[in-house]
């Protein structure tokens, strides 16, 4: 198995390049790593999609940019009388914020037929959710998506999840949280932002954060914490730090994703912790140096 899949979301992203100018592609933040994931492995790795779209224009031309950009579609469902979303980055000194368009999303009804799904997990090598991969699907579907990677986990596959915490779209908190951790629970790699797991699970310390998703089954945990040092830990070879470079950032969107893509890479490749930590550091450096969330990068990986 040499198949990396990617489960979520892909959007119409609108991005600033000038005075009320805006620049449309598509980007999602599982997307998005797994578009940074196909610049970085060697051709001999498959790197695909797993979503719904609709059967409108703008779904085929989402479909036609995935395929251009080297990602495998096969796992995608049409969904009639649907569409995907629409987010508009804005920007402040760097950082951004967003607003969303996504009630008519396609991509909800991702885990709304388990047989397909069930199919969609069979035999591959690393399945890479999100928190927002969980947030987007009704509260009823939830538990047959965690149900399937349980058992993806169970027969060989690797399960990597980036929290992504967005309270926004969920319910309450409470919600938020018992649905993270049992999506953690059928975990092999947690990849999880310290400010948001402080905010949200109430963390005094990225060691804190690490604890609490090794407590839940992971064997590899690494804490982003932006500009700041990153703490992880692995099963076999213990914990480790990593000080990123600082660099002044044009535009912080897919800052994690892209460190997500590059340390991932890495590590499948055969990094150790302390390299991959530097990989996924450096493509992050490089992507929030440009606007937008896919920038072009160096096709090797970084360091």
């Amino acid at each position: 198995m040499t198949t990396v899949l990617a489960l979520g979301e892909c959007m119409v992203e609108l991005a600033p390049v000038g005075q009320d100018v805006y620049r449309q592609s598509f980007a999602g933040d599982t997307f998005n790593t797994a578009w940074y994931l196909r610049r970085l492995l060697p051709a001999g790795w498959t790197v695909a999609y797993g979503s719904c779209v609709g059967t409108d224009a703008i779904s085929e031309r989402m479909l036609a940019f995935m395929e251009a950009a080297g990602i495998e579609t096969a796992g995608i469902r049409r969904v009639g009388e649907q569409t995907v979303g629409l987010y508009l980055i804005s920007l402040e000194g760097g950082e951004r914020s967003f607003n969303y368009w996504r009630s008519a999303s396609a991509a909800r009804h991702l885990a709304a037929d388990p047989e397909w799904l069930e199919g969609l997990l069979a035999q591959r090598r690393v399945i890479l959710i999100s928190g927002i991969t969980l947030a987007i699907l009704p509260e009823q579907d939830r538990p047959s998506l965690v149900a399937a990677l349980f058992r993806a986990r169970a027969t060989g596959s690797i399960i990597v999840f980036d929290p992504n915490l967005r309270p926004g779209l969920w319910p309450d908190t409470g919600a938020m949280r018992a649905a993270v951790s049992a999506a953690a629970r059928t975990a092999n790699i947690v990849l999880p932002t310290f400010d948001e797991e402080r905010a949200c699970f109430g963390d005094v310390s990225p060691i804190d954060t690490v604890e609490r998703y090794r407590s839940l089954g992971a064997n590899v945990v690494v804490v982003k914490n932006g500009p700041d040092e990153i703490i992880a830990w692995d099963r076999h070879q213990g914990a480790a730090t990593f000080s990123p470079r600082p660099v002044p950032p044009v535009d912080t969107t897919a800052a994690g994703d892209s460190f997500n893509a590059g340390f991932l890479a890495a590590r499948l490749l055969g990094a150790d912790l302390d390299a991959a930590l530097a990989s996924g550091a450096g493509l992050s450096a490089q992507v929030v140096q440009a606007p937008g969330a896919l920038v072009a990068v160096s096709a090797e990986l970084p360091g």
